[in-house]
Parts: structure tokens; C-alpha cells; sequence
């Protein structure tokens, strides 16, 4: 909270100054008001889990509406309130720890990404990071979307912690609360995902082709 309230500091001077001197424009004067539907034709997250495995998960967004939906922004947040400090950390209620929050998953570098035609999950590695970090927790901003396009985002995550997480997704259609991303009936645009992380490393053995592969392997 402190190293919130010191961050926050240098901003509002800075906007108490453009005040004063009859200068800038606020945020919100540029996002359209109004509700824009959109379809989450696709949400992925593996629901079992292994300590070090490597896993995605994505959501597939589709603009369902006959306008461009501002600015996709998507919240992710682990836990049931939003306390944690990033995307996929936990917060543990002892006071005794300066810094209470724990990460669960650790996101891979460059990440989020966007899976479009053509390119296979594997290779998501070498394409070019597609989510800018949003000044708001645990948010991230993917631009506009066109009447009937669709943004399918991943993010790669590694589970460091063991446990059972419930992880919650929800969509904007802005930063600024103006526009907002609706449901074809009106609804928030929101989900979940429930995740076991076994503790217990994944049973490995050697083949005869000398490859390490998970479960038993069967010699001839």
C-alpha cells in the first residue's frame, strides 16, 4: 500500500500542475461511453496442474457488435478479491510478512501473446509480445478491435505453488469505465477458472530411445 500511495505522488503533482497552468486533457475525454458486445468464443486454463509444468491460458474474444470496440482489456486475478499484487499471485493474511504477496504462477517473459492464423501454440515463443501492461491492477490492454474481429490471447504461465486457486477473468472495452464490454444480453463479461497444482513432481522414466518422457515406459 505504501509503495502505492508513494507512486501515486508524483502523478497527481504532475496533474495538479497541468491543472494550474490551464494545460491537458483528461483521460477519459477520448473513450467513447456506451456498451459494446462482445463473445468470449474460447477460455482455456488446464484445471490439473504439476509443479514447473508450463501451461496457457487463453481466451479468445470476439467483437459481436457493428461498432470498433475501443481499447479490449482484460483483468486476471488469482483469489476471490482483488488484493494480490499481479495477475497470478496470491495474498497471505500474516502480518508478520512484509510483503504478503506470493506468486502461484510465474508468467513467462514477453507474454501475453496473440495466437493468430497459422501460428501453432508451440511457436508462440517467437512472436512478439501483444499485451501492454495497464496502469490499473492486473490489467492488460490489446487496442482496438474491428466489428467481428477477434483477439485470441495467451498467456504462459508456470506454476510454482501448490494448491487448489480459483483464477477470474474479466473484460473491458476501455480503461477509463466509459465503454463497456457487454454480453450479447447485457452481462459483465467475466469467468473463471478453478486449478489444482499437484506439489508432487510428475513421474518420469527413460525410454529406449533414450528420452525423458512422463509416466512408465514400457521396454521392449
Amino acid at each position: 500500500m505504501r509503495s502505492r500511495i508513494a507512486a501515486a505522488i508524483p502523478v497527481l503533482g504532475v496533474a495538479m500542475l497541468l491543472g494550474a497552468c490551464g494545460g491537458g486533457q483528461r483521460q477519459d475525454v477520448t473513450e467513447p461511453s456506451g456498451d459494446f458486445p462482445v463473445a468470449v468464443t474460447k477460455a482455456k486454463f488446464p484445471p490439473r496442474q504439476g509443479l514447473a509444468e508450463t501451461s496457457d491460458l487463453e481466451l479468445a474474444i470476439k467483437n459481436i457488435g457493428d461498432q470498433a470496440l475501443p481499447d479490449l482489456a482484460v483483468t486476471i486475478y488469482t483469489g476471490e478479491k482483488l488484493e494480490a499484487d499481479g495477475s497470478f499471485n496470491t495474498r497471505i493474511d500474516n502480518p508478520a510478512l512484509s510483503n504478503p504477496n506470493r506468486p502461484v504462477w510465474i508468467l513467462e517473459n514477453e507474454y501475453p501473446k496473440l495466437l493468430t492464423p497459422g501460428l501453432e501454440p508451440k511457436n508462440l515463443d517467437k512472436a512478439p509480445t501483444a499485451g501492454a501492461v495497464a496502469a490499473q491492477t492486473d490489467t492488460f490492454q490489446f487496442g482496438e478491435v474491428a466489428p467481428g474481429q477477434s483477439k485470441d490471447i495467451v498467456w504462459r504461465v508456470t506454476p510454482v505453488r501448490g494448491g487448489t486457486y480459483t483464477v477470474h477473468y474479466r473484460v473491458a472495452a476501455g480503461l477509463q469505465g466509459n465503454a463497456r464490454a457487454v454480453t450479447s444480453d447485457g452481462s459483465e463479461v467475466k469467468g473463471e477458472f478453478v486449478v489444482t497444482i499437484s506439489a508432487k513432481p510428475p513421474q518420469t522414466c527413460v525410454n529406449d530411445a533414450g528420452q525423458v518422457v512422463e509416466g512408465r515406459c514400457q521396454f521392449k
